[in-house]
């Protein structure tokens, strides 16, 4: 069978689950434990770990009606599980935003993927 260039469902679901094992390693490792970074590099892995949940998720077959709230919630809900003792970090409306933002990329950069592809695919089979 030739490679279509499009990995296994089961390779997809597989790289969606070992990206929420990263966001919540991220998200919820204790503030003695978290790296001291640049100013705003937070935001940054923020917006980026919550585009790669995005992406992910997409690809690996969950419904946006489903991926795009949850993420939302999984988000909101990060916020105050942060601020618990154990882990010590605080709640941030920012960090909220960011995770958002990160979903809203992830979304419009898969939305705009899929389109080009979509656009690719039918220049060339009318030729």
């Amino acid at each position: 069978m030739a490679y279509t260039g499009t990995p296994p469902s089961a390779v997809r679901r597989g790289v969606f689950v070992l990206v929420l094992l990263v966001s919540a390693l991220v998200l919820f490792t204790p503030a003695r434990e978290v790296p001291a970074g640049p100013q705003g590099i937070d935001k940054v892995i923020h917006v980026l770990l919550f585009a790669a949940l995005t992406v992910s998720g997409r690809a690996a077959g969950v419904r946006w009606g489903v991926l795009l709230p949850a993420l939302v919630t999984y988000a909101a809900a990060s916020e105050p599980v942060q601020s618990l003792p154990v882990i010590g970090r605080s709640t941030s409306l920012a960090d909220w935003v960011a995770d958002v933002g990160g979903v809203l990329l992830g979304y419009a950069g898969t939305v705009a993927s899929t389109r080009l592809r979509s656009a690719s695919r039918s220049s060339s089979g009318s030729g």
